[in-house]
């Protein structure tokens, strides 16, 4: 799930300066170091791969961070958790597996029984096929 169905322009998210210092010019850390709180005022494509944004600081100037450096906030103004979205790739991964009644064999001897390398290698190449 990516920052655009999240979030939307005009609402406010928190500058993680830790995070993007290293590119930014001594204004704009000042800005972020008296509020770093900001309002999205438009999106952009980083680098092919992510999308970031344009922040309205509280200076009145605007940059763009990369969708990792901020927060978001819910309408109190805290910090809304991120999910992480590998975790949920893992758990799909996990259960396609079971789907197709594969277990993980812990005895040795039935790592070696040909019957289970077997089922092993037809659940493996229906990943490649």
């Amino acid at each position: 799930m990516s920052i655009l169905d999240k979030t939307k322009i005009g609402n406010s998210v928190q500058v993680n300066l830790e995070l993007s210092k290293d590119r930014l010019t001594k204004d704009i850390i000042e800005a972020i170091s008296v509020s770093s709180v900001g309002k999205i005022s438009d999106f952009r494509i980083t680098d092919g791969k992510g999308i970031g944004v344009v922040l309205q600081l509280s200076n009145g100037k605007e940059q763009w961070f990369f969708e990792d450096e901020i927060d978001l906030l819910d309408e109190n103004g805290d910090v809304i958790k991120k999910i992480n979205e590998k975790i949920e790739n893992n758990n799909f991964i996990f259960n396609i597996l079971k789907d197709l009644n594969y277990e993980n064999k812990n005895k040795v001897n039935e790592l070696l029984n040909p019957l289970n390398f077997f089922l092993w290698l037809v659940v493996s190449f229906k990943d490649i096929f």
